[in-house]
């Protein structure tokens, strides 16, 4: 059960980054000089919103983690998520996924079998 519920925790987490990312990509890009002013029209779009609201909802789950299990053991499965991230990205965003960052991957798999064999 621990790990079905970071599962959710984690998979909402990635829901949240990939719902945001739509977002943003609909809203468009613009300056760091004028965040102050795009801040609200940001979590406006439905989409950040939303994304935020998953994101938000992954952390009352890893909060409910963080009471049952190793915070050693489970702060690195988070990794997985960076890898269903970048997968996703290149799936819905078509992303460029370089042969550097196929190579990290794997390192992050690689950890998260090692981790989770102890």
């Amino acid at each position: 059960m621990n790990y079905l519920i970071m599962a959710v925790s984690v998979g909402l987490a990635i829901a949240g980054q990939l719902l945001m990312k739509r977002g943003m990509i609909s809203f468009g890009t613009f300056p760091v000089s004028q965040l102050a002013i795009n801040v609200i029209p940001m979590f406006l779009n439905p989409w950040v919103f939303i994304g935020l609201a998953c994101f938000g909802l992954s952390s009352v789950f890893w909060l409910v983690v963080l009471s049952r299990m190793e915070l050693s053991l489970v702060y690195p499965m988070v990794s997985v998520a960076y890898v269903v991230v970048a997968l996703l990205s290149w799936y819905f965003f078509k992303e460029n996924l370089t042969l550097v960052r196929w190579a990290g991957i794997a390192v992050i798999v690689l950890g998260v079998i090692l981790i989770s064999r102890s």
